[in-house]
């Protein structure tokens, strides 16, 4: 059997799930991260309420929105240092330990942690994902083998990584989107707004990234 020139590229032994557990993770952290670093450019003031917009202002470097998250903490310098430091925690377990025993339940529970002290509504989507797809690191997934036909596992497990790099290049691309058709944050929210609605499609790309790896890893163990 000839060698498929996607293995050749990714690895004979690159487990798809994990990577897709981690590079999620690591993701999602930073922009937690970032959520963080905006906030705490808004002083050592306190949030009118538990829903905030992580930036103030037109301060956010890319135009769409706001950075809508929520905070426990009554400070904006406190929620976005926890933010800061929550969000480096998951990149570091993500990409270190998440295949380790207990590396989903910590995954999981260093993403709640970042969704109540302000690491934004975004990640957290991602981190779902992640979340799902740790624990499923080094497992059978007799489920999928069972229920993808054959022809339609070929067809995921060719889809990965590609679905991976548009899920990573939502935020440059938006960035760059911009740029290109000079848009301004707006005070009144319009473009937050335009984000969430094109922000579903993502949550599509976001579970069949992680359904794709579950093929790949279901395709490598057939050949």
């Amino acid at each position: 059997m000839q060698p498929n020139p996607q293995d050749r590229i990714l690895g004979r032994n690159l487990d798809a799930v994990r990577a897709t557990a981690s590079i999620f993770g690591v993701y999602a952290g930073l922009l937690g991260m970032e959520h963080g670093y905006f906030e705490t450019l808004q002083g050592n003031a306190a949030p009118a309420s538990h829903r905030i917009m992580a930036v103030s202002g037109p301060g956010l470097p890319f135009p769409f929105g706001h950075e809508p998250a929520m905070t426990l903490i009554p400070n904006f310098l406190a929620t976005g240092i926890l933010a800061i430091v929550v969000g480096l925690s998951l990149v570091v377990w993500s990409a270190v330990f998440v295949h380790r025993k207990h590396g989903a339940t910590v995954q999981l529970l260093l993403s709640i942690v970042l969704l109540l002290v302000g690491g934004g509504f975004g990640p957290i989507s991602l981190l779902i994902v992640a979340c799902i797809g740790a624990s499923k690191i080094g497992q059978p997934l007799i489920w999928w083998r069972s229920h993808l036909p054959s022809g339609v596992n070929r067809v995921l497990a060719s889809l990965w990584p590609w679905s991976l790099a548009v899920v990573l290049l939502w935020v440059p691309a938006e960035f760059v989107s911009g740029q290109i058709f000079h848009l301004k944050n707006d005070p009144n929210q319009t473009l937050t707004n335009l984000n969430l609605l094109l922000s579903y499609p993502m949550l599509g790309f976001f579970a069949l990234s992680l359904i794709a790896a579950f093929a790949y890893e279901i395709q490598r163990s057939r050949e």
